[in-house]
């Protein structure tokens, strides 16, 4: 799969979600399902600036493919909305 179809998700990793759980996500860059691996691009950014503005619930912030926000993200929610955006659903 070409780089550009991958669902690019950035996962923010400044103080405040780097303490209510960046590091959780971050994991799914070893731990993420078989069916997704290959068209997921991962990437830690050292702050989103998404606390300043709390629109969107609290940290920690996951962005996807540049536009789209995601607050009090879990691995679950993450690994939720990467199926839904690489258009997968969960093998069983």
């Amino acid at each position: 799969m070409e780089n550009e179809d991958k669902v690019k998700v950035e996962i923010c990793c400044g103080t405040a979600c780097y303490l209510l759980g960046a590091m959780r996500l971050m994991d799914l860059t070893e731990n993420l399902p078989k069916d997704l691996v290959g068209l997921v691009e991962f990437e830690a950014k050292a702050c989103l600036g998404k606390c300043e503005r709390d629109e969107i619930g609290c940290a920690p912030y996951v962005r996807f493919n540049g536009t789209e926000w995601m607050g009090n993200a879990t691995p679950e929610r993450v690994v939720e909305r990467i199926r839904e955006l690489a258009g997968r659903r969960e093998e069983i």
